[in-house]
């Protein structure tokens, strides 16, 4: 069994009050493959450019990640730079598309016999192109931002009606629905397809919403945050890779995925950009995990 992971790869100019990284490891797919890769097989679909560092492919390979879906296509890759004031709020500087402006996601023959498949955020219509293509996957999940929410709503909605899980911020879940109230808009959400919706909450942690539960999930502590660049995409790819053990959403998979995706998300905002989440001692996670569970016992 294992993940397929689609999205954004690209090179970031992050600043934060703890610093500034030029070009550094960022993307959508990036951070949730890494991330996932601690829990499960993951395969990366993708598109870079002919000036993607080799020692980012490398980190890639050294998790054991599938690259049969990585495209690398003539030009620059996609490059993101960003401030924060607010650590709750990244302000963009520039956004590059480059290569990404023509991707179309392919799924390679690899990946037909995969568990599951989270589509993180990028267009809806990318994401539609990979749900045509996919068939037995028996956990699909999207993720997506306001950007996505303001300009291309109804193809978002198309998205959404197709699959299983849907995560999005607070802010995402009430301006998609147009309710105040995260869990009025989360069971809105839940009305047009999907079985589980992931509010994600910052600083406040996360909350898990199906038609018959309610489960909280705090923050896991974390003294210095340096930068939540990916955060929402590290908790996606460890929640969903999470899951791979399982064949159904219960309540039991569902709690276990939302720990170690905080656990996950609480790592890699500890430093810049990847730095976090590479390398880690599978043991160190556990215990972090378990003690996120002592806090919402």
């Amino acid at each position: 069994m294992s993940l397929v992971i689609v999205g954004s790869i690209g090179l970031d100019t992050i600043s934060t009050h703890a610093g500034r990284v030029i070009d550094a490891i960022g993307g959508s797919a990036v951070y949730g493959s890494i991330s996932a890769s601690y829990f499960t097989d993951v395969n990366i679909i993708g598109v870079v450019g002919e000036d993607y560092p080799s020692s980012a492919i490398e980190i890639l390979k050294r998790h054991g990640i599938c690259l049969d879906g990585l495209e690398i296509a003539p030009g620059k890759t996609f490059r993101w730079s960003g401030e924060y004031h607010d650590l709750n709020k990244a302000e963009t500087l520039v956004t590059e598309l480059n290569v990404f402006a023509d991707f179309v996601p392919k799924l390679p023959e690899s990946c037909s016999s995969c568990h599951s498949l989270l589509l993180a955020n990028i267009h809806p219509n990318l994401q539609m192109e990979v749900l045509k293509q996919s068939s037995a996957y028996t956990h699909l999940a999207c993720d997506t931002m306001n950007f996505w929410i303001d300009s291309c709503p109804n193809e978002l909605a198309e998205v959404i009606a197709k699959v299983h899980i849907v995560f999005m911020n607070e802010d995402e879940v009430r301006d998609f629905t147009g309710k105040d109230d995260i869990f009025q808009a989360a069971r809105e959400l839940l009305k047009q397809g999907p079985k589980l919706v992931i509010v994600k909450r910052g600083e406040y942690g996360s909350v898990a919403i199906r038609e018959d539960e309610v489960f909280f999930a705090p923050a896991y502590p974390i003294i210095n945050v340096k930068d939540p660049t990916g955060a929402g995409d590290t908790f996606a790819g460890a929640f969903m890779a999470c899951l791979e053990g399982h064949g159904e959403l219960n309540s039991a998979a569902i709690r276990d995925a939302i720990r170690y995706g905080t656990v996950m998300a609480a790592l890699n905002v500890s430093e810049f950009s990847v730095a976090g989440i590479l390398d880690l001692d599978r043991k160190l996670i556990d215990q972090y995990k378990e003690e996120l569970c002592q806090m919402t016992r």
